[in-house]
């Protein structure tokens, strides 16, 4: 899998942070509710997919690759997520992807989601990296903790 031009892949963006991970979703029929609005599960999908975006599109692996061939994962062990807005049939929201915490073993990312430059959702996740066969902690491989360390903003 080859990277994208950085260009597409990270940019600042004007609400104070500097380069952050981009990605888009559309909101579509069956992702909402009888109210017309994305059902807050489908949230936690878009979050997941911005995550699997984030390997292949900016580091250039697949996470399909990295957990069955390489046998690294990196389970999510907390997440917080604020409902700020909803997000509607047919709209299609950008995901800005940070990363906040950035340890031995653990990255924390940040996720907001806009669409226009309204906020909708504002959510943190700790993930651990594992050896996906001893399910054990290790360190970040130096090879991607440098995407981390472009888009690090500790809050």
């Amino acid at each position: 899998m080859t990277k994208r031009d950085d260009a597409l892949q990270i940019r600042p963006v004007g609400d104070g942070e500097g380069p952050v991970f981009v990605t888009q979703r559309l909101v579509r029929f069956s992702h909402v509710d009888p109210a017309g609005i994305a059902y807050f599960p489908r949230i936690h999908n878009f979050i997941h997919e911005a995550f699997e975006d984030l390997w292949e599109e900016y580091i250039g692996v697949r996470y399909f690759y990295l957990i069955q061939d390489l046998r690294i994962a990196f389970p999510m062990v907390h997440t917080e997520v604020d409902f700020r807005q909803p997000l509607r049939f047919g709209e299609r929201p950008e995901i800005r992807v940070s990363c906040f915490k950035l340890g031995r073993s653990s990255l924390g990312l940040h996720y907001r989601i806009y669409v226009d430059e309204r906020l909708c959702v504002d959510a943190r996740t700790t993930t651990t990296c594992i050896d996906a066969d001893k399910l054990k902690s290790q360190p970040v491989p130096q090879e991607y903790r440098a995407y981390f360390e472009r888009i690090y903003y500790p809050e």
